[in-house]
């Protein structure tokens, strides 16, 4: 653990402070995407952290639209072409591919927080690593560095390469497992006995499950590890947040990079940090030098944890309830399908804990019954009497009116990477 981490909050956002008016600065002089969207302000002017609330959110779909032939990344890019040391993509699977820059800086910060975030779950130098993820173009390769950084021997996989995953475990003993939640929960089902494998800490990311209490009893019972979770944000910083051994929310690794603030999704309005409030997760970089966001909205939906945490670390911690982009409202309800998994797996072994949600309308607004294909457990038989105790919690809990089908064992899709919990 390092000082900064045990460094006093306010201690914490007083030097932030000094970091964000900097780069209010540098974003002035070299963007041309804020000083068009900030134009009527003066960075002078602006005042401090205290005042951020004030200037615009930013959203993704803004910086796409700045995106040309000439200038494929966009407007908000503030680095030359000899100052950018590497370029990350994101997967395109809403359209075109974004692209995210860094300088070397930008790299150096990126790793730093990370090892942080992933130290925090109590891997320590001197034990082996297994990682999953691609290390190719997506940002989430540049937290493989951070492995080498907390002194881990890495033993690199990749996505896809179950076959190969499951040998390493057994052949080079490794005391860790980095993997999606969809990915630890998939090889629970490949006939391994994972409890016996030398595999003591499972770290999840890349999708909210690692925080759902039953998905992550169902998780630390089949592996027999303790499970944490890391969170990060492509456009912002690859694992930002990392959850300690108390397993009671996501500690920020990113400190003195990015300023944290929650919004009200509807109303934009930003809410004071305290201990239960939810809302959205909108992040502003503080030192950042390619393409610095300010109030960039996640679309995260997360819960924050003020109190003090029994392991040292200060400062907010969250727990990712979903993405406010797969939230459905139906009659004024806001459901988030993992929320709905969440429930649903209480309910094993008569259940596999998989489900898909299948929207009727196009949007967010839906007339209820909503309708949820539960997947049974093997050899489990359709029971109306469990569809009607699945409908029914999912209302007392939820309260909203869902239509539950269940299905055979084995007809939803598993996934190597990340679950599709909404079928439209």
């Amino acid at each position: 653990m390092t000082d900064v981490e045990l460094q006093p909050w306010e201690a914490q956002l007083a030097a932030d402070d000094v970091f964000y008016r900097a780069q209010l600065e540098y974003v002035f002089e070299r963007s041309a995407f804020y000083r068009s969207k900030l134009a009527g302000f003066e960075s002078a002017a602006m005042g401090g952290l205290a005042e951020i609330s004030h200037l615009p959110l930013t959203d993704k779909r803004e910086l796409r639209a700045t995106c040309t032939p000439e200038n494929p990344i966009g407007t908000h890019l503030c680095a030359t072409t000899s100052e950018v040391v590497r370029i990350y993509s994101t997967s395109g699977t809403t359209g075109t591919p974004s692209f995210v820059p860094l300088t070397a800086g930008d790299l150096e910060n990126w790793v730093t927080a990370s090892a942080r975030s992933y130290a925090a779950s109590g891997i320590a130098a001197g034990q082996r690593v297994v990682t999953t993820y691609n290390a190719g173009p997506f940002v989430a390769g540049a937290a493989l560095a951070s492995f080498e950084r907390i002194g881990l021997t890495h033993i690199p996989i990749g996505t896809g390469s179950t076959e190969r995953l499951l040998a390493a475990i057994e052949l080079l003993r490794p005391e860790a497992a980095v993997l999606t939640p969809s990915y630890a929960a998939y090889l629970l089902e490949c006939g391994v006995d994972l409890r016996a494998s030398s595999v003591v800490r499972v770290l999840v990311a890349g999708e909210p499950g690692g925080g759902e209490p039953a998905f992550r009893a169902k998780l630390e019972a089949g592996w027999g590890a303790r499970v944490t979770e890391a969170m990060g944000i492509g456009d912002i910083g690859v694992s930002l947040w990392g959850e300690c051994e108390e397993q009671d929310g996501m500690h920020l690794g990113a400190r003195g990079f990015v300023h944290v603030e929650v919004i009200d999704p509807e109303t934009e309005t930003a809410l004071e940090l305290a201990d239960g409030i939810t809302g959205e997760l909108v992040l502003t970089h503080l030192r950042h030098r390619a393409a610095p966001l300010l109030r960039f909205r996640t679309r995260d939906h997360v819960e924050v944890r003020m109190s003090p945490c029994p392991c040292g670390r200060t400062g907010p911690r969250i727990r990712c309830l979903g993405r406010t982009d797969d939230m459905l409202i139906v009659r004024g309800v806001n459901v988030f399908p993992s929320a709905i998994r969440e429930i649903v797996s209480a309910f094993e072994p008569d259940v596999s804990g998989q489900i898909l949600v299948r929207p009727q309308a196009a949007g967010v607004k839906q007339e209820p019954p909503l309708p949820v294909s539960v997947e049974l457990a093997a050899g489990r038989a359709a029971d109306e009497g469990l569809a009607d105790a699945i409908r029914e919690r999912l209302r007392s809990a939820l309260v909203v009116q869902t239509h539950v089908e269940l299905v055979p064992w084995g007809s939803l899709r598993r996934s190597e990477y990340k679950s599709k919990l909404v079928e439209r």
